[in-house]
Formats: C-alpha cells, sequence, structure tokens
C-alpha cells in the first residue's frame, strides 16, 4: 500500500498530539518549566525597556551649563554658542538671556518673600546669561568640556569675541567641572555599557536553561515510550518517522508555555501599569505590552519553539539509538 508523503506527515502530527496528552504530569510538568524559563525571559524584556526609558531619561538631563559673567556682551555669547553649535559633537545649544534667567530664579523663589527682598535691594540683575550644551553622546562631553576650559582661560569668545575677549574673560563658570555634575555623567555611561553586557549575558543563560529543560524533557518521553518505539523498528517504521512525534511534543512544550507566558503578563502589566507610568513618567507598561504584542509573541513564542525544537532534536540523536 502505497502511503503519501502528505499521510506521513499527518501520522507525525498526531502520534505528537497524542503523546503531548497521554503524557500528563509529563507534559505539565514541562509547560509548568518552560512558562518560568520564558516568563523569566520577558521580564528581561520588560527590564531592558524599563532601563532604556530610565537611561534615555537621564541622557535627556545630562549637559554641560556655561555661565557667564554679567557684564559679557551679547554677541560674544551668541558668538560661543554658534561655534559649538558648529561642533560635530553638539547636538543642541540652547541660550537663555540674563533677564529670562532673573524671571526664572524669581518664579523658582516666588514664595520665598526673603530672597526676593534681598535681590531687589541689589538693584539691578545679579545673574549672567547661559548657555546649555547638549553633546551627541554622553562620552563626548569630556572633549567639549576640554575647549570651554581653553575658551574659559582665554575669554570665551568664539570666532566672534573681539579684540577684548582676551583680558575681559566672559565665562563665569562650566558646571560640567562640578564633580558631581561630572561623576553621574560618568555614572550614567557606566550604567549604559554595564546594562548591555548584563542583558546579553542573561539572555544566554536564559537561552542555555531553556534548552537544557527540553532537553531533559525529550529524554523522559523517549524512556516512557520505549516499548512502543521497539514496536514500530519491528514493523519496519524508518528512523525519521520515529524521530519526528518527539520533535512535535517538545514544539508543542514551548508553543504552551509561550501562550501561557502570554497570558500571565495580561493581568500582570495591567496591575503594574498606573504604577510605573507614575514613577517612570511616560512609561506604562501595560500599554507598551499590548502596543507591542506581536514582537512579545515572536519573542516568547518563538522562544519556546525554537529552543524545544533544537533540543528535542539533539535529545532523540543521543538516546534514540535507532
Amino acid at each position: 500500500m502505497h502511503v503519501t508523503p502528505w499521510t506521513t506527515i499527518k501520522r507525525i502530527f498526531r502520534t505528537g498530539f497524542l503523546n503531548f496528552w497521554r503524557n500528563g504530569f509529563v507534559t505539565l510538568s514541562s509547560i509548568l518549566m518552560m512558562t518560568i524559563t520564558l516568563f523569566t525571559l520577558g521580564l528581561v524584556v520588560f527590564s531592558g525597556v524599563v532601563l532604556n526609558t530610565t537611561l534615555q531619561s537621564l541622557r535627556d538631563k545630562a549637559d554641560i551649563n556655561i555661565y557667564f559673567t554679567t557684564s559679557a556682551p551679547e554677541d560674544q555669547i551668541l558668538a560661543l554658542q554658534n561655534t559649538l553649535q558648529a561642533r560635530p559633537d553638539v547636538a543642541q545649544v540652547v541660550y537663555t538671556s540674563s533677564d529670562a534667567e532673573l524671571a526664572a530664579f524669581r518664579d523658582r523663589h516666588q514664595n520665598d518673600q526673603l530672597t526676593l527682598q534681598a535681590l531687589d535691594e541689589l538693584g539691578g540683575n545679579p545673574l549672567g546669561a547661559v548657555l546649555t550644551v547638549k553633546a551627541k553622546d554622553l562620552t563626548q562631553y569630556d572633549a567639549i568640556a576640554q575647549f570651554l576650559e581653553q575658551q574659559q582661560s582665554v575669554g570665551g569668545g568664539g570666532s566672534g569675541s573681539g579684540s577684548g575677549s582676551a583680558s575681559s574673560p566672559i565665562i563665569d563658570k562650566v558646571n560640567y567641572f562640578d564633580a558631581a555634575h561630572r561623576a553621574a555623567i560618568d555614572k550614567l555611561q557606566s550604567i549604559t555599557d554595564s546594562a548591555e553586557r548584563i542583558g546579553l549575558v542573561i539572555i544566554i543563560i536564559l537561552s542555555l536553561v531553556t534548552v537544557a529543560i527540553s532537553f531533559n524533557t525529550v529524554r523522559l518521553a523517549i524512556y516512557t515510550s520505549r516499548d512502543e518505539i521497539a514496536v514500530m523498528q519491528l514493523v519496519g517504521a524508518g528512523r525519521n518517522y520515529i524521530r519526528a512525534p518527539f520533535m512535535v511534543e517538545a514544539i508543542m512544550y514551548g508553543l504552551f508555555a509561550g501562550l501561557f507566558t502570554l497570558v500571565l503578563y495580561y493581568p500582570i502589566t495591567y496591575w503594574l501599569g498606573q504604577q510605573t507610568a507614575s514613577f517612570f513618567g511616560d512609561l506604562n507598561v501595560f500599554a507598551y505590552y499590548m502596543g507591542h504584542f506581536f514582537f512579545f509573541f515572536v519573542v516568547i513564542v518563538g522562544t519556546g519553539v525554537v529552543l524545544g525544537a533544537i533540543a528535542s532534536f539533539l535529545a532523540v540523536r543521543r538516546y534514540l539509538k535507532i
């Protein structure tokens, strides 16, 4: 009797499905262990999102503030702004006039009448203009700071500073040289680099754990089916025909574990959504999960299926001696 390839495929999948449902305890244990692994993998993804959002927020706050003397001519300040803006390592330079600085100072201390009264008694504006410099990358702040240090020592007027800039420095202070400010930027860069390395290590470890779990699960399934395998060999079943149902069974472990993990994430992210939005600003993990559901489906279910298939292939080659 001739058996078509399609009939063979249907029999393989039917056998795999029967083994999956028949080995209830083994199936449940395997799915639970796989779910723990995939759930942890999902946590790594969520942690990466939260960390990247936090790091991006800190990056946005990282800058260099240049405080000018009250006598600094505006044209020299603007000339320095243009010089900085022309640098390839500078993303943005924002100019705040002395009047705007004074207005902001009054607004911050609107409830401090003693400070405002002392300010009024000065009879003038004691605050100078400010340039806020943002680099394109955190590693570039040091070069910008060195450039500003040179400008500060010679007057800091840029290309259009005029002849008197060398004898009349216009830069009063550059806050990058404050120990706390510089340490914060250096620490931020260190966190960014460490997060990338740790994330890669965790992903590798979890992948190995997933393979190990699937490998041992298939080995147990082979052991429990040893009598059936012997009968199939006696009736002349081919090697691939015997091996394939075990691979189908392992793929189903990963598929069901992945789907169960996705279901678990729904109430968890829903409960944490408002809390993360309050703590991390714009990041709502529930909204992120729903908005990137296809991505999580591919990562979680795809990891379970692919690693389960790889582990089952290795296991049947080693333990299914036919």
